[in-house]
């Protein structure tokens, strides 16, 4: 089962329970492997939440056994560098600053560190130092939060 099939079969448990699933990591090995959930609600995350998260998926992966072998199952909160993934996360981060890798250049570079400015279904426009770019969301590797210097 790919990461993107597994993630459709967690989703509606996660969102049940009223968080959102906002990554899913699936790395699995030789000697066992892991399934990491980042799961995020507009107040925040606890480790009470995590646990509630964990038990239910828990439960469903045992019933459905969709992945070989033995694994880790992990569930976190997305943290402060979180990984935006999602349209929506783009619509929600408007303003801050994040780290956008390209999987093709667009204007000679393919990294790119500034402020999110917009964003649409299909592109994001990132502020870096007074110059405007213009991201096909299509063609972005990882996004990242970069989170304020304390």
């Amino acid at each position: 089962m790919t990461a993107t099939e597994l993630a459709r079969l967690l989703e509606p448990t996660i969102e049940r329970l009223g968080y959102e699933m906002s990554d899913l990591e699936v790395k699995l090995g030789g000697r066992g492997g892991v399934v990491r959930i980042f799961i995020d609600h507009p107040d925040g995350i606890s480790l009470d939440d995590c646990e509630r998260v964990s038990l239910a998926v828990s439960a469903l992966l045992d019933v459905e056994d969709p992945l070989p072998g033995h694994y880790n199952l992990e569930v976190s909160s997305p943290g402060l560098d979180r990984k935006l993934t999602k349209v929506e996360h783009f619509h929600r981060f408007k303003g801050e600053t994040l780290k956008v890798s390209m999987r093709f250049p667009i204007a000679g570079r393919k990294r790119f560190r500034g402020t999110l400015v917009s964003s649409d279904d299909e592109n994001i426009v990132v502020d870096v130092d007074g110059e405007s770019y213009s991201l096909p969301m299509a063609t972005i590797d990882t996004a990242r939060l970069v989170p304020e210097s304390v």
